[in-house]
């Protein structure tokens, strides 16, 4: 199996306050997106790319999954922002709002002009009608795409639809996100949870996510990523049913093999795999 990842909490960090960008070398998250967009004024845009570009190509970071976010394409931002994450070598650049394959080509020939290194992948955000509509062409348009990561607050916006708790409106959405994302074997790393305050509800949506198919969630606040850690690892239980499975089945040599009272068949074998994978990679990073 390929090597995995741990994406089970992915930080938002402004990069135009420098003491996020400090605190962020402590915080337990398995990523970190260091913020040019939406959480950067607009005088400050310049001074930001430089600090950012400045933090992904320190290597003081630790384990953790370092990617910048530029301004969209179209904004007069874009193409410096590119040109400065590229050259920063991040494991990723997360670009808004990307639309079509064509959009993924467009980024994907920017980056490699620019010289990012063969390790720093796209991400793309899928957060409107049409990016949800053309999900797989686009998560199918390069070898250097390496997830998707839903904009959840603006697919809301664009569907005219309503924030509501298990976010039925978008359901549809998410999980044509996952489908896509799943055929062409990337990340999908679920949208944000918008007030901090609510734990409860929180960790109910982590909860969803990890039961939809989810490899972590984009998060906007560092109290948040305990629970996310936590919702998107599996438990004790879950990694010893793995291997109790693994080990029934072994066993059983060609014959019928059960675990629990259940049959055991291939595709439950890699299934608990992939859990001890995960468990695997988690215990490395957070060793």
């Amino acid at each position: 199996m390929s090597e995995f990842t741990p994406l089970r909490s992915v930080l938002y960090m402004p990069s135009s306050n420098e003491r996020a960008l400090e605190k962020a070398k402590s915080i337990a998250c398995d990523g970190l997106i260091l913020d040019l967009e939406d959480a950067v004024a607009p005088d400050a845009k310049p001074a930001a790319r430089d600090a950012a570009a400045a933090a992904a190509a320190s290597g003081e970071y630790g384990r953790r999954t370092v990617t910048i976010r530029v301004n969209g394409i179209g904004t007069q931002w874009h193409d410096d922002d590119i040109a400065a994450a590229s050259q920063a070598g991040p494991a990723a650049i997360v670009v808004p709002k990307v639309n079509s394959a064509a959009e993924v080509h467009q980024l994907v020939a920017a980056m490699e002009k620019a010289g990012a290194p063969a390790h720093t992948k796209l991400w793309a955000m899928v957060e409107t009608p049409i990016a949800i509509l053309s999900a797989l062409e686009i998560a199918q348009a390069s070898d250097r795409l390496g997830a998707f990561v839903l904009g959840t607050n603006d697919l809301v916006k664009e569907l005219y639809a309503e924030h509501v708790p298990g976010r039925a409106p978008i359901l549809p959405s998410l999980h044509t996100a996952l489908l896509a994302g799943r055929a062409a074997g990337i990340a999908v790393i679920d949208g944000v949870y918008n007030d901090v305050k609510d734990t409860e509800g929180f960790l109910a949506e982590c909860e969803q996510g990890r039961q939809m198919g989810f490899d972590g969630k984009t998060l906007i606040h560092p109290g948040q990523v305990e629970g996310a850690n936590t919702a998107f690892a599996p438990s004790a239980e879950a990694v010893e049913d793995a291997r109790g499975l693994i080990e029934a089945f072994e066993s059983a040599g060609s014959g019928v093999a059960t675990y629990k009272h259940k049959m055991v068949e291939n595709l439950h074998v890699e299934s608990a795999q992939r859990t001890l994978q995960i468990h695997e990679a988690i215990t490395a990073l957070e060793g």
